[in-house]
């Protein structure tokens, strides 16, 4: 386990093979740190599945509206919701899209983000200034590697819980 600085600004999300610990970045992205926060302390991404996970490309997840696997989930519509709360403006960075960086998920509205994040398993610069980054894997990375791969997976690995480190 790597060492948590800021507990108010660190997610511990815990998969099937263990903890992945997210530093969160408030200073460059503030908005879609607290958002991530709040829906974590709602127990919002509690059971949601990583409904496209692409091999060398990310894994992504979050969607709390269609994806929850233990309520009302549905993997036609996973991948094409949020949350109840308003879309996010794009907070867009120098912070590169490396290995273990965590992206906010949108449409092909740059202001569209909501509640769906994605960690990429690899550097993905292509992405860059494009998708706002803020947070990194510090622990765990091992543990997303392994998630279960597809578009949708056929049968899919989910976020068991996800709490902010203050709260653990």
């Amino acid at each position: 386990m790597a060492e948590i600085k800021d507990p108010e600004n660190t997610i511990l999300i815990e998969l099937k093979d263990g903890t992945v610990t997210i530093e969160l970045l408030p200073d460059v992205a503030p908005q879609h740190c607290e958002r991530i926060k709040e829906l974590a302390r709602a127990g919002a991404y509690d059971n949601v599945a990583f409904h496209r996970v692409i091999d060398g490309f990310m894994a992504q997840t979050g969607d709390v509206r269609h994806a929850n696997m233990e309520k009302d989930y549905n993997p036609g519509r996973a991948g094409t919701g949020g949350s109840d709360l308003p879309d996010l403006p794009a907070e867009f960075s120098r912070i590169p899209h490396d290995r273990g960086t965590l992206g906010a998920a949108r449409s092909a509205n740059p202001n569209s983000a909501n509640s769906q994040f994605f960690i990429s398993f690899s550097d993905n610069h292509f992405l860059n200034g494009q998708y706002t980054v803020y947070g990194r894997v510090i622990s765990g990375m091992e543990h997303v590697d392994a998630i279960t791969r597809g578009e949708p997976p056929a049968n899919p690995d989910r976020m068991i819980s996800m709490k902010v480190a203050a709260d653990a």
